[in-house]
């Protein structure tokens, strides 16, 4: 079993910046893939992008792409979102996500195994 915890939510104003941890309990420079998602009310699950944590490729949703980004340290078994010039539209519950292997073009919600708790990112205009 895989446990995640998610970290680093809160308000902040358009064109801001927040940073997301995920602490995993397994090896982030071992072979999985750790994702980050986000759901807003009444909306679907979106994938935001994903890490390899073998090589360290990235890949992101295209809306994101320039503006977030994602790292891990593996000696503290942690992923990261740092999430600049952030965007009304970009208010959800964030949430970090894992699978074996390392394809990081997975973009269905459900081909992940393990999910973190979730955390709220406001962004106000």
């Amino acid at each position: 079993q895989v446990q995640m915890v998610e970290s680093g939510g809160g308000l902040v104003h358009a064109g801001g910046s927040l940073r997301l941890s995920c602490a995993v309990s397994v090896r982030t420079s071992s072979n999985y893939v750790m994702a980050w998602f986000r759901q807003a009310p009444g909306e679907e699950r979106e994938f935001i992008g994903a890490i390899n944590c073998n090589s360290g490729i990235t890949n992101y949703l295209a809306s994101v792409r320039g503006r977030f980004t994602i790292s891990r340290d593996n000696a503290k078994n942690t992923v990261y979102l740092q999430m600049n010039s952030l965007k009304p539209e970009d208010t959800a519950a964030y949430y970090c996500a894992t699978r074996s292997g390392g394809n990081i073009y997975y973009s269905n919600s459900r081909l992940y195994d393990y999910w973190g708790q979730g955390t709220q990112v406001t962004v106000s205009s």
